[in-house]
């Protein structure tokens, strides 16, 4: 069976400065795969690329048989394809229910609140007043819409509690475990993805310097100190 995303020798650039140099990337239905490297190595780039929110300057990008490298945002959405971006990706000024009506369908609110009950005490507050960890838990809830097919996810734990971190590990594999969701993990912590998923990339100055099983990399004190900064595992 091939991939359910398949990315080949993409290439990005932001004007003459390159980000992504030939980067490939498999996601095979149902799979977890965590994306690791330092900042700057070109992990939002490629997700954003695949999103459609930055044209490639070269490669492909296919998704279930179908190239969608050069289609709109939307219409890549439309496909099943959703990105929880870095910083949460809310719209502040709306409403909570208003978040909602535009991220889930009705059907989907019985599940947004059984997983975050708090939402629903929410709904009339601007989400922009909300918590950190509300304001993750809202961009979350876009995940539980049975039309997503892949999720990207860009850096969920960053700037929360411990405790809400835990929170946002547990939807995740929640997902992927009952759901067999499609994850694309990007991760600056080695340790937050590596028991969850299926498959490691890292990535580095825009190359994937390193793609296999999450227990190769731990039994490798070379590539953690290289490219994670030796971060322990």
């Amino acid at each position: 069976m091939g991939a359910l995303l398949d990315v080949s020798s993409l290439v990005v650039r932001y004007g003459r400065s390159p980000a992504l140099h030939g980067v490939d990337l498999a996601v095979a239905a149902g799979s977890l795969v965590g994306v690791l490297g330092p900042n700057g190595a070109g992990k939002s780039t490629m997700l954003r690329t695949i999103a459609g929110l930055v044209r490639p300057s070269a490669g492909s990008i296919t998704f279930d048989g179908r190239r969608i490298d050069g289609e709109r945002p939307v219409e890549i959405a439309r496909r099943g394809v959703s990105l929880i971006p870095e910083g949460r990706g809310i719209l502040p000024s709306l409403t909570v229910a208003e978040n909602l009506r535009v991220c889930v369908n009705a059907a989907t609110l019985d599940d947004v609140f059984e997983r975050f009950p708090v939402l629903a005490e929410r709904l009339p507050q601007p989400a922009g007043t909300l918590s950190g960890g509300e304001q993750q838990m809202l961009a979350l809830a876009r995940a539980l819409d049975p039309g997503v097919r892949l999720l990207l996810v860009d850096e969920p734990s960053l700037g929360l509690a411990p405790r809400l971190v835990g929170m946002v590990e547990d939807t995740l594999r929640d997902l992927h475990a009952t759901r067999n969701a499609s994850i694309v993990w990007v991760e600056q912590y080695a340790s937050r993805v590596l028991g969850l998923a299926d498959v490691v990339y890292i990535l580095g100055r825009g190359r994937v310097v390193w793609a296999g099983q999450p227990g190769e990399l731990r039994a490798s004190r070379v590539l953690v100190r290289t490219y994670l900064g030796g971060t322990a595992l």
